[in-house]
């Protein structure tokens, strides 16, 4: 999903201001697990860092991504990321689970074949003494038939009953078996996942140091060239303030000028005014002077030639 330039940049700053807001719950939350704390509030703490720097990550992540392609698929992604893991662990759990009940009930038949074994145990030791009963009477009563008939009855029992245990007994072993065989591939694909698994974290941690690493270089190149714009600006700052004040004295110096210019112009008119008033008037004196003026302005020029 696209947007604009200005909610980008909207969404760029506020997410700046909530990394920078992670950063310092981070610094507390390691200053926190620094302390002498109970081993469970410690592991909490470094979980809760955890996904600080996860967050943090992320944020960076899509920040950079609204500032250069203006959009926000990074989050879409890692959100789908964190459902499949749920998902992943949900079915690592039911798992566990279906393997734990085949074991409890693995045990319930181990039980109940030590059980059964007992029971047969105790069928042959009351078949033996039966046995040693019958041949005792057997020996005293030789004539009668009946005592005869009466052991070869249960004997046939004991026997029946002698191979219908050991049919269940074989039975049960077969399904001990095969539960046996199916926790061993269980436990064994469980095992393949977990090292999947470990070796994907590998790869995720290894992938956030460079990503950390880099974002480190940039800000390093950024904070660089904000102090060089920033000496920058000083100096066209000292420039302008020298130039303004040049300005300021050109123009005290064009307002002196054109005082004083003012003042001549005055002063010229005034003079031409007052002359001819006396023209006017007709005062010989300034006319003589005038002549005279002239008289030597042409004797200057005569000695000249």
């Amino acid at each position: 999903m696209c947007l604009s330039r200005i909610q980008s940049l909207r969404l760029a700053a506020v997410l700046e201001d909530c990394s920078h807001q992670l950063e310092i719950l981070g610094h507390i939350l390691a200053m926190r697990i620094r302390r002498e704390r109970p081993a469970q509030e410690k592991a909490k703490l470094r979980k809760l860092t955890g996904d600080c720097e996860y967050i943090s990550q992320l944020m960076s992540k899509l920040h950079l991504e609204l500032e250069e392609k203006w959009c926000f698929s990074s989050l879409l992604q890692a959100v789908e990321e964190i459902e499949q893991r749920r998902r992943d662990t949900n079915m690592k759990r039911e798992e566990m689970k279906q393997v734990d009940k085949r074991r409890q009930t693995l045990l319930k038949q181990q039980e109940e074949l030590q059980q059964k074994t007992l029971k047969l145990q105790v069928i042959h030791q009351e078949a033996n003494k039966k046995d040693n009963l019958l041949k005792m009477r057997s020996k005293e009563n030789t004539k009668e038939n009946d005592t005869g008939l009466q052991l070869r009855k249960i004997q046939n029992e004991t026997s029946q009953a002698e191979a219908l245990l050991e049919g269940q007994l074989e039975l049960l072993k077969k399904q001990l078996k095969e539960e046996v065989r199916v926790h061993e591939e269980s436990q064994k694909f469980l095992l393949s996942q977990h090292e999947e698994l470990q070796q994907l974290l590998h790869e995720l941690q290894q992938h956030t140091e460079q990503m950390v690493q880099k974002k480190s270089k940039q800000l390093h190149n950024v904070c660089f060239k904000k102090n060089l714009n920033l000496d920058r600006l000083e100096d066209m700052k000292m420039k302008f303030k020298e130039m303004e004040q040049m300005v300021m004295e050109d123009r005290e110096e064009q307002e002196k000028l054109h005082q004083q210019q003012a003042r001549i112009r005055a002063a010229t008119k005034l003079q031409a005014w007052w002359r001819g008033c006396i023209v006017r008037r007709g005062l010989c004196g300034f006319k003589k002077a005038e002549k005279g003026k002239k008289g030597n302005k042409k004797e200057r020029k005569k000695k000249k030639k």
